[in-house]
């Protein structure tokens, strides 16, 4: 798994996750899983749709997630948590601001999306190239076989 339970103390204190989850680590790990698929559907492109072959980046989803340890992304580490958080949270709110716990992951969301349409790019992480490109156009066009009443 690439969140651990304990990067989840970087958002949140550990004494909150006890009272909220009432000691349940399956409550963590559910919300840890939930919030590492979310991020993944925004980093992985659909390669069926040719909208996403307009030349940004195409992120190496497999190798980021794969990583564990200091060899983690930080930054996409800590949008994971702050997603994590927000999971935690839809069940008991205890001693935690929800107006800053909500504005904290709508600004995780909208960062995750600006990177998946390429309005910013990360160097850092591993991308993948597409092999052959020169069969792909850049457009297609034509038109609908001709309708006859009969």
């Amino acid at each position: 798994m690439f969140l651990q339970p304990d990067d989840l103390g970087q958002a949140i204190y550990g004494y909150q996750v006890q009272e909220i989850t009432e000691g349940d680590e399956g409550i963590v790990l559910q919300a840890l899983a939930a919030a590492e698929e979310e991020t993944r559907s925004y980093l992985e492109n659909n390669v069926n749709k040719m909208g996403s072959l307009d030349g940004r980046l195409l992120y190496d989803v497999a190798a980021i997630f794969s990583a564990t340890g200091n060899d983690r992304h930080a930054l996409i580490v800590q949008h994971c948590i702050t997603i994590a958080k927000w999971h935690v949270i839809q069940l008991s709110n205890m001693d935690i601001l929800y107006e800053q716990a909500k504005d904290r992951y709508d600004r995780a969301i909208s960062w995750l999306k600006s990177l998946s349409r390429g309005e910013i790019t990360l160097s850092s992480l591993p991308t993948i190239s597409l092999e052959d490109n020169s069969t792909l156009l850049p457009f297609s066009s034509g038109s609908r076989l001709k309708f006859n009443h009969e």
